[in-house]
């Protein structure tokens, strides 16, 4: 399979460059994976969709304010850093702009002295491993000068950050947002609750690997980034009690879904584990626990685009996104929504 048979024309003012209000106000193209049929609703018309004794999982991974401005020490040079991993403690990878700034040895000074850093290497890849400094908690002074690391496709600057985050959002690490979650309200999720469904929640971090393109023909020789995953006791005793019992196991993005399908493929079963996954998805793939996926519209020749058409069908999904782009749905990170079943 060829990575050019995932493209698919898009135009330009369909990339969604603001969020909806309220959040679940939002369009929601259903795919029956069956028989191929869509159907155009609401997300808040996903309810009419799940049944009691179904459990949704999502990742409840914060996206860091990772994008930092900033100027080096000795010469007032303007800098932007990125930070896409921590190492440990103070100590990160990094992205930095422009790079010929930030040679080992090189400091930095961001938010009038709030932060300071220091580059402690150059790696291969041109990224930086940088050690940071500050009188308070770094994640406060993070809080205090740092920017969310909109996708490149973004253009209009986020007024509310939160609209970043979802609603159940928990455990800081992420790089970007995953973004299927950003439809859902805490009302919605009570109405869900009322219902007899059931919501558990996986981390996993989400790194800017996430936005790199596929650059070979062959999607079977991509290599996948690696991104860090926990799966908890309850959400696992949750997941095999569902299933035990008949009901449905719905991902709430593809961040989820690769981390329930990465650890069903490495032990056979779900349970309670943390590690890294670099999973890779795409059609031929043999599901294992998922039964429902809700996802965002991704970009052309997307590893994303590769999953949800393992998911539902390569020729349903083009012929869903084809039918989203002719019925003008707003597309990817603050765009509508998907529902697979």
């Amino acid at each position: 399979m060829k990575t050019s048979d995932f493209y698919y024309d898009l135009p330009k003012e369909l990339i969604a460059q603001t969020p909806v209000e309220p959040r679940d106000s939002s369009r929601m193209l259903v795919l029956n994976r069956a028989d191929g049929t869509v159907k155009h609703r609401h997300f808040y018309d996903i309810i009419d969709y799940l049944n009691e004794g179904d459990l949704i999982v999502a990742n409840d991974s914060r996206v860091l304010p990772a994008r930092i401005y900033g100027v080096k020490n000795g010469t007032g040079a303007r800098v932007e850093f990125l930070l896409l991993r921590q190492i440990s403690g103070n100590r990160w990878e990094t992205l930095c702009k422009p790079g010929r700034k930030a040679r080992e040895g090189a400091c930095f000074s961001f938010g009038d002295g709030i932060l300071t850093a220091t580059v402690a290497e150059v790696r291969d890849d041109g990224n930086r491993v940088v050690d940071f400094d500050c009188d308070e908690n770094f994640f406060a002074a993070l809080d205090k000068i740092g920017k969310m690391p909109l996708p490149p496709y973004i253009t209009e600057e986020l007024k509310d950050q939160e609209r970043y985050q979802t609603v159940y959002s928990h455990e800081l690490g992420s790089a970007a947002a995953p973004t299927a979650g950003l439809h859902f309200t805490e009302e919605l999720m009570d109405r869900i609750k009322a219902k007899g469904v059931k919501i558990a929640y996986v981390t996993l971090h989400v790194g800017l690997g996430t936005f790199r393109p596929v650059k070979v023909d062959d999607v079977t020789k991509h290599k996948m980034h690696s991104e860090h995953y926990e799966i908890p006791e309850e959400t696992a005793r949750l997941i095999n009690e569902t299933k035990k019992n008949g009901g449905r196991i719905i991902s709430i993005g593809t961040t989820s879904c690769r981390t329930l399908e990465s650890v069903a493929t490495q032990y056979g079963e779900i349970k309670p584990c943390e590690g890294f996954t670099d999973i890779f998805i795409y059609p031929g793939y043999k599901f294992k626990v998922l039964d429902g996926l809700v996802t965002n519209f991704h970009l052309p020749e997307s590893t994303l685009i590769m999953l949800v058409s393992a998911f539902a069908g390569y020729d349903n999904v083009m012929n869903a996104y084809k039918t989203a782009v002719e019925e003008r749905y707003r597309f990817f990170s603050f765009g509508d929504a998907c529902f697979i079943y």
